[in-house]
This record gives C-alpha cells, structure tokens and sequence, in this order.
C-alpha cells in the first residue's frame, strides 16, 4: 500500500479523496494555484506544493509540474479526481514513465473511453447499443448542418473531450446547427484543449441512467448498480439519486452486463461509470463511458456500503478485488443535490464572492436517515469566477425513496450560505415537485417545468400560515430580547399582544396570538386566517435557521433580518415578513410602491465574467435574437442576444474585459 499519494485536483472532491486515505493510514499531498492558497484541501493536506497561475491552463492542467510535486514530496501515486488531468491519457503515461502510480484506469482504457468518438466506434465493435449519429470528426459548419440534416432533428452536437456539460448544444433545426457547432467547438478548446465535436441523434424524453464499474488489474470486474442522473440544466446534472425509480431488475441486469462487458474489452482497472440513453420504453442506448471517479459517487457509496475511492486506491496498488458481484447489495435510497453559486432568480446565472456565513446541517445519521455533506469551502472562503461553480454535494440516504426527498427537503431548509447567490432556493422547490416525487424524469425535467426559469412561488394559504408563523414568532422573541436590556424602560409582564397582520410581500395574514409568553422555549396557540395552530420553537433572536412545530407539521426555515422585518426562506418558498399592528397595517397599505430603473435601452452583464467577443458596432441595426455578445464565467461561453430590434448607441466594453454583474456593456437608441 501506498505511504503518500498527491491528490491532483482542488476544491470538494480533493477534500474527499484525502478522508478517506487518511483513514487508510495514507499520508497526502495538495497542489494549490494562485487563488486556492487559502483553500480547505490545502488546510487538511499533510503537505501542499504551489503550482501556479489562478487559470486551470496554468496550474492544474500542466502536468509536468503535478509531477515535480511528486517529486518534491515523494508521493508514490496520483488520485485525479475528476476533471483537469483526470482523462488525459499522456498524463498517465507521463507518471508512469516516473515511476509514479496513477490512481485511475491504465492509458489503453483511458484513450479508448475518454474520447467519445473512439469510444462509440469501441462499443459498436463490442456489439454495446449506441444512439444513431455520425462519429467521424465534424469538418467545419457546413459539413455539420449536412450531417445534421440527413441524422434527422433534433440533434445533440458534443465535444468529443468533453464533461460537465461543457462543448454541448442541442439543435432543434438547421438554422441553430452553425451556431451551436461554434459554440460546442470554442467551450471544448478552450476548456480541454481539443475542439474536436461530434453529432449524434437526440433522444426524446430520455432519462440519463449510469451505471458504476469497479475492476482490477487481475481480470475481475463488477458493477454497483445505477444511478439516476435526469435532473439535469444545459446538460449540467443537479440532483442524482440511486438506484432509479425507473428501472425494472431485467433492465437493470442488463445495463450492468453490458457495462461490465465493454469495461473488460478494454482491460478498465479502477473505478468508471458507463453512461446509457434510456427511452420512454426502457430501451437503452450507450452514451459514453467516464474513466474515472464521478461527481454523484456518493449515492452509490450510500446505498452499496462501498467507499469507491478506497476501491480505486487499492485497485492502484495492486489488489485484487475483495467483492464478487453476488456481494453488492443496493439497500435504500440515497439523493444527492449540488450546491452551486449561481442565482436561480436569473436563470441561474454565476454568482461569485466571498461566502460570508457558510454553516451545512449536521452529517451523520439519525435514526434511519443518513446526511453526508462533500464541500471544499468554509465560512469565509471565496468561490472564484476560475472553476466550477460547485458549493457543495449534499446527500441524503433512507430507506425509501420519499424518506431520502423529505430528508433532503428538511436539509436544504437549514443549509445557510450567504454572501454570494446560490441554487438552494430552487432545490428546495424541486423536492416539493410532484412529478419529482413520482420519478417522473427526462433530462428535459427543468425545461420542461421552469420554462421562463426559476421564480418564488406565491405562497398558498397553509404555505402563508407556515411562514407567518415563523416570522411573528421570531419578531415576539426579538421585541422581548430588546425589552429586557437592563438600560431600557421596565420589561413588560410577558403577556403577548393578541392581533397582528404580517405582511408576506404583497399579502397580508391575520394572526391573534390566542395563548403564549415570550420565552424561550416558546409555545403559544395562534389562529392564522382563523386555523388554530400550537407553535413550539426552540429558536434564539439571531439565529439564522428556525426549527420548531407549526401544528402537526415539523419545520426548519431560514430567517435573515432585512429593514423593519425578516426575509424567510422554506421549502423553495422565500417572502420578506413584517409582523405590524393592525393600525400599522392599514397605515402600510398606503404606503407608494417604488418602481425600479429603466434598464430597456441598455445590455447588462447577467453575470461577473470575460468579454470573449461583441458581435456588433456602434450605428448597427439588430433585429431580435440576433447575437450581440459573448461572455464567459466558470468555464461556460453565454451567448446576450437581442430582446427587440434596436440600434446600437454605444458599446461600453470591449473583448478581454472582466466586468462585475449589471455592468453596461452598450447602450441603444
């Protein structure tokens, strides 16, 4: 067994590389770019090597100085996470010829895997289903609109060195082909170096269904069962769950053998993950296969029992296998969401900065459930406009597939992050989603239920009472907190006012405060919009999460106070709430509402990030739809397009510029 090991990558996934070999006895080394000095897989490495420049391309991308870090610290072996270096065969041949140990599958299965070209014609020679498409290289626009044309639409255009959802457009019609290959092509080149693409036929209504291998270097391999990946957003997955609710045993054998199958074909050693297509009929079709440990591992760890990246340290070192297929049992439920530091409110545009609070729910388990947080950040940590926008994965695991949503639903509820913008809002929600809950799933599941993007919810009348609850509750603590200052006029009895109006944005509950004191712990009887209600709360003046009971139901909301109130957050639900008097009330009713700026005439930047071109002059008349900007934050290419005809005024930015979010990149007559 290995004495130290160099984890090749940064953020979550190197955090949770290093817990498990320091369990195993395993000494780590961390390598750290300009803006990671002050990173937690720096902090928690035994010993951290500098190796550059805040940019992937010249830090964790340059294989040669990963290896001078082997060398510095005597690492024996590489654990390359996912991304970066993780699939790239040369680098593999290049710690070999060191006599380093990659902790990953041999370059043979790496090259015949990794690229989806080669992959595709692989597992068509090894009689493995594929989607119908073309898998030769794309020469230029015109030969992928002919291409396109004669596959039939809608069409999925694909780096072929691409994860992540990066390089990949869909393309309804010929007129987005162009486009799209563009685009594909320039995120692939610049995110992997290669801007090879491919073209293959889209799948309607299809769920994304993996499954996860594990082989050795003797001969043996076997696969853990299969992940459900649907729930995806430009190609991007946000949550997964194991195993599917939508698979049958027969299905599931058979996707597991064909797995195995095409990971024996090609010698695979180490942990990887087939990917397969599978249609409304239970067909299945071979997308592609990852050579390497994947982002939602730790639903397959829940339900298996099977930490797959000691598997994959082991395997490095030489072992054979101790499971045998007969061994692997799926028991359970197990849901994973990502954290991500993008706004929902903007069509889930980047956000960046500095995490000014950052406190997850407690890990462990509880009774039957089981919460397991994978993060690389801490409160005070900077999430960067350099890398993936990645928060945090957290997972829940029960018996029951609604045991594991609730859970995660009360999860998400009492995960505080603050500082930047982040999807916790909208994951909230989507637990609540019936057709969530009835594993109803495509990979189309969001477009198909936020068409216009993610919004707050109007509350309904239970939802209303629920949150009047909380922030009244938290206003009663906080007035009688205030009344009891030894510096203040005399403190009250403790008797409650009995009526109050608590306003929820635009609406107005009515609560009377029927039986109570304010203490702590509190519990009164309220009746809310005449529903009479016990509420118990353990909650302090402060504190940013609320538990209690509200009736027969059990609640965790967050409150974070705002001016002459508090905004709260529960269940995807989020309303700013201010309890008044009834006269109050009546007076704030009258009070004007103000009315935001005039943005019309101007493009804004939805997002902080890089001008990577403007495709208009000042004078041009442009029509809508028509291209007008390209900007590029965390790896992605956002293409601004025109909402109505206008003439350019002036341009305000130019090719290059990094701008914040809102920023004026032109201005229109």
């Amino acid at each position: 067994m290995f004495k130290k090991i160099l984890i090749a990558n940064r953020g979550e996934i190197a955090c949770r590389v290093i817990k498990t070999a320091r369990r195993m006895g395993i000494a780590t080394v961390a390598v750290y770019s300009d803006a990671d000095r002050d990173a937690l897989h720096v902090e928690m490495a035994d010993e951290a090597v500098h190796i550059g420049p805040a940019a992937a391309s010249e830090s964790y991308l340059v294989g040669d100085k990963i290896i001078d870090a082997c060398k510095q610290t005597g690492a024996q072996a590489v654990h390359p996470g996912y991304g970066f270096l993780s699939e790239r065969a040369s680098f593999c041949e290049a710690l070999e010829a060191e006599g380093i140990v990659f902790i990953g599958p041999k370059p043979k299965a790496i090259r015949a895997m990794g690229d989806k070209i080669e992959s595709k014609k692989f597992a068509n020679d090894a009689d493995v289903s594929t989607v119908p498409g073309f898998i030769g290289v794309i020469e230029d626009g015109d030969h992928a609109e002919a291409i396109s044309d004669e596959i039939g639409y809608p069409v999925m255009i694909k780096a072929s060195a691409g994860g992540g959802g990066k390089g990949m457009r869909i393309a309804h019609s010929r007129s987005e082909v162009r486009e799209g290959f563009d685009r594909a092509r320039s995120e692939a080149r610049n995110s992997f170096g290669d801007e090879r693409v491919f073209i293959e036929k889209f799948i309607v209504e299809p769920r994304h269904i993996e499954i996860q291998v594990l082989a050795d270097a003797h001969g043996n391999c076997i696969h853990l069962g299969e992940r459900e990946c649907s729930i995806q957003r430009r190609n991007q997955k946000v949550i997964e769950e194991a195993p599917s609710p939508f698979l049958d045993e027969k299905t599931r054998q058979a996707m597991g053998a064909q797995a195995v199958a095409l990971a024996q074909a090609v010698d695979y050693q180490s942990a990887g993950t087939v990917e397969f297509i599978v249609d409304s009929e239970k067909n299945f079709y071979f997308l592609e296969m990852n050579t390497r440990l994947q982002v939602e591992h730790p639903v397959t760890e829940l339900v298996t029992g099977i930490d797959l990246v000691e598997q994959m340290i082991r395997v490095a070192a030489g072992e054979r296998l101790a499971l045998k297929q007969d061994d692997v049992r799926m028991t359970g439920w197990a849901v994973e969401s990502r954290l991500y530091a993008e706004d929902p409110y903007r069509n889930f545009l980047p956000s960046i900065g500095r995490l000014t609070r950052y406190r997850p729910v407690p890990e462990g388990r509880q009774g039957e459930v089981i919460v397991r947080n994978d993060t690389g950040v801490f409160e005070g940590a900077e999430i960067s406009m350099f890398y993936d926008p990645m928060i945090a994965k957290l997972c829940t695991f029960a018996p029951t597939r609604a045991g594991a949503i609730e859970a995660m639903g009360e999860a998400l509820d009492g995960f505080v992050v603050d500082g930047i913008e982040h999807n916790i809002p909208f994951l909230a929600s989507l637990m609540r989603h019936p057709r969530w809950r009835d594993g109803r799933l495509t990979t189309g599941f969001i477009a198909e239920e936020y068409p216009d993007g993610f919004a707050s919810q109007r509350p309904g009348p239970e939802e209303q009472a629920v949150l009047a609850a909380v922030a009244l509750t938290a206003e009663l603590l906080r007035k009688d907190r205030l009344d009891r200052f030894s510096d203040r006029l005399a403190p009250h009895e403790g008797a409650l006012r009995r009526d109050w109006i608590v306003r929820l944005d635009d609406d107005y509950v009515e609560v009377s405060v029927d039986d109570g004191m304010a203490s702590i712990p509190f519990e009164a009887d309220m009746s809310i919009d005449g529903k009479r209600l016990t509420v118990t709360t353990d909650f302090r003046p402060g504190d940013a999460v609320w538990r209690g009971r509200i009736g027969n139901l059990a609640v965790t909301a967050q409150t974070r106070p705002v001016v002459n109130g508090l905004r709260v957050d529960w269940q995807g639900f989020s309303t700013v709430a201010r309890a008044l008097t009834p006269r109050l009330a009546e007076l704030d009713r009258l009070m004007p509402v103000k009315v935001p700026p005039d943005t019309s005439k101007m493009l804004l930047c939805p997002m902080p990030g890089l001008v990577v071109s403007i495709a208009v002059a000042e004078g041009q008349a442009v029509k809508a739809g028509e291209t007008l900007a390209v900007v590029e934050a965390m790896k992605m290419e956002n293409v601004l397009r025109a909402e109505r005809d206008a003439t350019v005024a002036s341009i305000k930015a130019e090719p290059g510029e990094s701008l914040s979010v809102d920023a004026v990149i032109m201005e229109f007559e």
